[in-house]
């Protein structure tokens, strides 16, 4: 059976479950019983027998969270309120930091100031081809207004946040462009002397409160933007992913199964001090503030060698065991297997498989080293023999088993495949006897001592 290696420097080895290496126990019991003269010849003979084998694949893997969110900040400022501390519990929805940002405020503001006089005043009689430049300086504003809000939204690292705030400038500026083509067309029904000037003020004046409307709405969400709150439940972490950690979602590296250790928004903080932000601090845009991990159900991400993987299947039970909790049992389930695969530092192709973690003591952290042990098969009751009796002979499974008193090369059928013990589907009955040691010393014909 193909198995997975950690690293170059500490092998990952298939380690029977203790149901198989009792059966272990009991076969070289009685191969020793059963053989002769084999300080003689070097040939061991023993018996087939029956009992139940686990294959086992074994992989790499780590410990992953439920869900993990990194707040940002969304425009450079000041940390105005930071409402949690490190290892506090939050609610989805709780309002964990304040950011004050002068410049988006003042946005808001002249906006605001904007759709004051639009909703007051109309459109100046100007004449036509003065209305024909004010639709264009309308135009132009309502282009600058969109462009200053999708500037805004990409810096919020908040990706749900960020998807929300972007949707809102498409929409706006599709509703725009609406009532802009709507006020030109009515100025060309004006010059082409098919509708009234008084049809194209009032198209015009629709499309200038429609664009302060849509530019003061727009920057009022940039501001609601900068109260940062939870968009999940769990426990906070002050700063981000350090710097050495690719992206600015933590999120992400959960899925690759690797948790980097937090830092706060400067990586450049002294050892020894604390990096936690303190509140007044000047922080630029996209800076980290904190990152809440939600860890109320732990899973496991592991590298399953492609040769292995297509005998993993959802709900195949895995034992597992973490390099910081050395002794200490814990259980998992495979919940899905990915269809893409991923390279391997070795240059190998292998698939990730999510398994759900089975709470054990102690409770293991998001990011941790594990080694999971799928049992792909098990095959109980079955016809049984030491793997080393297993001589593959052009491509064909066979055993030396003593018939007549004689050694006689004879085919098998391999089923399930234990790392010391598989099973034998056809070729052999329990009780006969077989080489299981010292193969390559037998001849066929030869008598058996």
């Amino acid at each position: 059976m193909a198995s997975v290696q950690r690293s170059a420097t500490r092998p990952v080895r298939a380690r029977p479950r203790p149901g198989v290496l009792a059966l272990g126990i009991v076969m070289l019991v009685s191969l020793t019983a059963a053989s002769c003269d084999s300080h003689d010849s070097g040939v061991t003979v023993g018996t087939a027998t029956r009992g139940t084998v686990d294959e086992i694949v074994e992989a790499p893997g780590s410990v992953t969270a439920r869900a993990a969110a990194t707040l940002s900040a969304p425009a450079a400022g000041t940390l105005a309120d930071l409402r949690v501390s490190a290892g506090d519990q939050v609610r989805k929805g709780d309002v964990v930091a304040i950011i004050d940002a002068p410049d988006v405020t003042a946005r808001r503001d002249a906006a605001a100031d904007a759709l004051d006089q639009a909703s007051r005043g109309g459109t100046p009689s100007v004449g036509l081809s003065g209305y024909t430049a004010v639709r264009r300086r309308t135009d132009k504003q309502a282009a600058t207004a969109f462009d200053e809000a999708r500037g805004a939204a990409a810096k919020v690292t908040d990706a749900q946040l960020r998807g929300v705030l972007l949707k809102q400038v498409d929409s706006a500026e599709k509703q725009y462009q609406a009532a802009s083509s709507a006020a030109a067309a009515a100025l060309r029904s004006v010059q082409r002397g098919v509708a009234s000037l008084s049809d194209a003020v009032g198209a015009l004046s629709a499309a200038q409160r429609l664009q302060a409307r849509q530019a003061y709405e727009l920057a009022d969400a940039a501001v609601d933007a900068l109260t940062l709150k939870a968009p999940v439940a769990g426990i906070v972490q002050l700063g981000g992913p350090s710097a050495g950690a690719s992206g600015s979602s933590l999120s992400s590296l959960l899925a690759s199964g690797t948790v980097p250790t937090a830092a706060a928004g400067d990586s450049s903080s002294l050892p020894g001090v604390d990096s936690a932000l303190p509140e007044g601090a000047y922080v630029a845009a996209g800076t980290p503030i904190v990152t809440i991990v939600d860890v109320s159900r732990l899973g496991l991400v592991a590298e399953v060698d492609e040769t292995d993987v297509l005998l993993v299947k959802p709900g195949v039970a895995a034992a597992v065991e973490l390099d910081a909790a050395s002794g200490a049992d814990y259980q998992a389930t495979v919940r899905a297997i990915d269809l893409l695969p991923t390279t391997s530092a070795r240059g190998g192709v292998s698939y990730r498989v999510r398994l759900d973690l089975t709470a054990g003591r102690p409770v293991p952290r998001p990011g941790m080293s594990a080694v999971v042990r799928l049992k792909v098969r098990q095959a109980s009751d079955a016809v049984t023999v030491p793997a080393s009796a297993i001589v593959n002979v052009d491509g064909k499974d066979t055993v030396w088993a003593v018939r007549d008193g004689r050694y006689r090369r004879t085919a098998v059928t391999v089923g399930v495949q234990g790392e010391d013990v598989v099973q034998v589907t056809d070729g052999l009955s329990p009780g006969e006897r077989i080489v299981v040691g010292g193969a390559d010393a037998v001849h066929a014909g030869d008598k058996a001592s």
